[in-house]
C-alpha cells in the first residue's frame, strides 16, 4: 500500500501491467495434445519447452522434449526443464500434488463437450496473456460450426454410428460414441443423429446385436493415426459381416483417420466440415 501511495495512480497501473506480464509463463509443459494445439494456436509455440508422448500437432512439436503422458508422466524430466506452467489432464491427481509441493503452477485440464473447447481456449488464453487470439480462435470456430449447421439446416440427418475403437480386423471390442461428449456433440453440428444418443454417456460398449438393432445409415470410424490405404481397405470390409446393416448395404461405413476430429481442440471446426462432408457426401 506505502508503494502505490508513492507511485501515484499512473504508477500503479504501470506496476500492474509490469507484473502481470512477468507473471505470464515463459516455459511451458503440456501433456495433452489438445492444450499444446491451443497453445500453438494463441501464437506462443516459443514458450513451449515440453510435450506430452502423443503430440504430433502443429509439426514444431516434433523437436520438442517429450515428458510422458497421462498415464506415464515423467516428473524427473518435467522438472528437469524448469516449466513455470504445466498443462495436466483433471485426473493426474499424483501429478498434480507432486508438482505442486514443488512449486510448479499447473493448468489442470479436462473437457466432455463441444463447448467446453471455446471455454478451454478463453480460459488458456487468459492465463499465457493472449487473450484476444483466443477469442480471434473462439470466433473462428463459432464461425465454421455455423456455417456448417446452416449448409445442413434441411437435409435428412442420417442416423449415424460413431466407432472410437475396437479390435484390429474383428468387430470386436467396439467402442461408440454415446449421447455425451465432444465428439457426438461435433456429429451432431455436423448434421447427423448419433444412434446412441439416448445413452448419456461419452462411450458404449457396442456389439454386433445391439449395432444390428440400432440399424445406422452411415458408419463413422474416427481414428487418430493414418492407415496405408490397402489396410484401410481392409478395415472397412470387416464390417460387410453385418450386411443387413443399412451403413453397409448402401457403402457408406467411413473410416476417417483425422486427428481433427478426434482432439478437442482448436481445430474442432474444421473437424465438423470434416464430418459435414462423410455425412452427406453423395
Amino acid at each position: 500500500m506505502r508503494t502505490a501511495k508513492w507511485l501515484g495512480t499512473a504508477g500503479v497501473v504501470a506496476l500492474a501491467l509490469t507484473l502481470q506480464a512477468s507473471e505470464q509463463p515463459q516455459r511451458i509443459i503440456s501433456l495433452v495434445p489438445a492444450v499444446t494445439e491451443i497453445v500453438f494456436a494463441l501464437g506462443i509455440g516459443d514458450r513451449v519447452v515440453g510435450v506430452g508422448s502423443f503430440d504430433t500437432f502443429p509439426p514444431e512439436v516434433e523437436k520438442l522434449p517429450r515428458v510422458g503422458a497421462l498415464l506415464d508422466p515423467d516428473l524427473e524430466r518435467i522438472l528437469s526443464l524448469r516449466p513455470d506452467l504445466v498443462a495436466v489432464y483433471g485426473s493426474q491427481t499424483d501429478l498434480r500434488k507432486q508438482l505442486d509441493r514443488a512449486g510448479v503452477p499447473i493448468f489442470v485440464y479436462s473437457h466432455a463437450e463441444l463447448a467446453d473447447v471455446t471455454v478451454t481456449i478463453r480460459a488458456l488464453g487468459d492465463r499465457v496473456g493472449a487473450s484476444d487470439r483466443a477469442a480471434a480462435l473462439i470466433g473462428d470456430i463459432e464461425r465454421r460450426i455455423t456455417a456448417v449447421r446452416q449448409r445442413t439446416e434441411g437435409q435428412p440427418r442420417p442416423r449415424t454410428l460413431i466407432v472410437f475403437g475396437r479390435e484390429s480386423g474383428t468387430l470386436r471390442g467396439i467402442y461408440a460414441s454415446g449421447g455425451y461428449g465432444f465428439v457426438h456433440d461435433m456429429v451432431t453440428a455436423a448434421g447427423g443423429d448419433n444412434v446412441f444418443a439416448d445413452v448419456k454417456q461419452e462411450s458404449v460398449q457396442a456389439t454386433t446385436e445391439l449395432i444390428l438393432a440400432r440399424r445406422p445409415e452411415v458408419i463413422l470410424e474416427l481414428r487418430a493415426e493414418p492407415l496405408d490405404p490397402g489396410m484401410e481397405k481392409k478395415e472397412r470390409a470387416v464390417w460387410n459381416t453385418l450386411a443387413s446393416v443399412p451403413a453397409v448395404r448402401n457403402g457408406r461405413v467411413h473410416i476417417i483417420t483425422d486427428r481433427r476430429t478426434v482432439i478437442p481442440g482448436p481445430r474442432v471446426g474444421e473437424g465438423v466440415e470434416v464430418l459435414e462432408r462423410a455425412l452427406h457426401r453423395q
